[in-house]
């Protein structure tokens, strides 16, 4: 068995299949999992969700997952290929479920695969993940004789989501909108889904397709979107939509072709929510600029940042009851109308409903955020070791008291300055360094981005560039 400790994350289980785990990594983690719910619940027998994504991987994982779950006792319900929503979605909805597995690479290249647990509705995090690998090591594994089901776990989900949207049928019966599927799982139900809902939506890559063909699917990252924005120029459309691999990322292009960076768009969904949910908590990772945080305390709500990571920001919105949060990232979290989990295809229909009842545009929604001189995500690719030692380097910079800035630990080292803030934290799902630099004037970004490049630079080797 194939099985690099790296691969246990602080929100979920990833990395390169038959490099850093193999199949029987795969029997063995759902023998763990079945055990850890045994213990949790109670239950001889828990019933548990198994669905893929369309990774190359992901039916031979599956098929040993399955085996694994049965070998320890339990009843698997197959979704078949799914996205990771609706994984979680089964988890709210089908009968006697107190937990399941997504297998998934999400955004990670096609050699990657990994899983998203979840245990009763949320996914697990930090060191219930940690405990699954002590389960492994120690070999403490439940016995059993399970069996398993096949569902259709999709069709329950676009209707739930036709019934939601039907006010709206009028109004979206016209709007014209682009989604981009980018061959991941988002092309299992997007046209079901939008369609059942009024919408004719144009979609491009849809047929899944684990070597992602046409571009990498990580809808974050400006230039994966570049045939999306010459398309939604060709039809006029008032936005266009793009998924990730699993499709619990979104990202936007507005009507004029230009990328929405993820606090931006969450700028447009906030506002919404507040102007229904007047003081509504919104929660916002520390990638997030002060700009949106600012916009959301202007318009009545209140802000609350916190640690990147879907798990992190999900459980963080049910702990304080907010109905919305996101990442810079394009996870957003619905709990407004919705679950509270990070669903992009759901999170589109939100947006093409901002649009079609207020009448503006993203540039009209966005006109009272001020603007910024700032940087996208930037992320670097490193080692384990690097990213982490980067990190702990600038902490040291910074750990010194200065009238001219303070440091928030929450997550990596956030510094804010009088006149902007600087970011750099290592990423929970990749051996990368994420920074991110904003500024109310371009010398004050360059000065900021200076204090940390001469640190970064030097240990990175190289010098940083914005491209990913």
């Amino acid at each position: 068995m194939i099985m690099n400790s790296v691969i246990f994350r602080e929100y979920d289980i990833r990395g390169v299949y038959n490099t850093d785990f193999d199949k029987k990594f795969a029997f063995t983690l759902a023998r763990a999992f079945i055990t850890y719910l045994r213990k949790k619940t109670g239950q001889v027998n828990p019933r548990v969700t198994l669905g893929y994504d369309a990774r190359v991987s992901g039916p031979e994982v599956v098929e040993e997952m399955a085996n694994g779950f049965k070998a320890s006792g339990a009843h698997v319900v197959r979704l078949g290929m799914i996205t990771s929503p609706v994984s979680y979605f089964s988890t709210f909805t089908v009968d006697g479920v107190v937990g399941g597995i997504m297998v998934t690479g999400s955004h990670n290249p096609p050699d990657h695969n990994g899983f998203k647990i979840s245990f009763n509705k949320t996914t697990i995090h930090g060191d219930e993940i940690k405990e699954l690998e002590r389960i492994i090591n120690r070999k403490d594994f439940a016995d059993g004789n399970g069996s398993e089901e096949t569902i259709d776990i999709l069709t329950p989900y676009v209707e739930r989501y036709k019934k939601e949207f039907a006010p709206l049928k009028d109004k979206f019966k016209d709007f014209p909108v682009v989604v981009d599927c980018g061959n991941g799982a988002a092309g299992t139900v997007v046209r079901r889904m939008y369609e059942a809902a009024g919408l004719n939506p144009v979609i491009l890559f849809e047929q899944p397709d684990g070597r992602f063909p046409n571009h990498h699917p990580d809808p974050t990252v400006e230039k994966n979107l570049s045939i999306l924005k010459t398309e939604v120029a060709k039809h006029k459309a008032k936005v266009g939509i793009g998924f990730d691999g699993d499709a619990d990322r979104i990202g936007l292009i507005d009507d004029t072709g230009r990328f929405i960076l993820g606090d931006e768009m969450m700028a447009v969904m906030a506002y919404d929510i507040i102007r229904e949910n007047p003081g509504a908590k919104i929660i916002g990772d520390v990638k997030c600029s002060d700009r949106m945080f600012d916009f959301i305390k202007k318009h009545g709500g209140e802000p609350i940042m916190w640690k990147t990571g879907h798990s992190l920001i999900k459980n963080k919105v049910k702990e304080v009851s907010a109905p919305f949060g996101g990442e810079m990232s394009g996870h957003v979290f619905y709990a407004d109308r919705n679950y509270g989990y990070d669903d992009a295809l759901y999170a589109g229909l939100r947006v093409i409903e901002i649009l079609a009842k207020t009448g503006k545009t993203i540039p009209e929604l966005l006109k009272d955020l001020p603007p910024a001189f700032c940087t996208p995500e930037i992320r670097i690719d490193t080692t384990e070791e690097k990213k982490y030692a980067i990190v702990t380097a600038l902490k040291e910079r910074f750990a010194v008291k200065s009238p001219d800035y303070s440091a928030n630990l929450l997550d990596g080292i956030r510094v804010s300055f009088k006149d902007g803030w600087g970011l750099a934290r290592a990423s929970n799902t990749q051996p990368v360094l994420v920074l991110r630099f904003e500024s109310t004037s371009e010398a004050g970004l360059n000065r900021i981005r200076r204090e940390f490049e001469t640190i970064v630079e030097p240990m990175l080797g190289h010098a940083i560039t914005d491209s990913h």
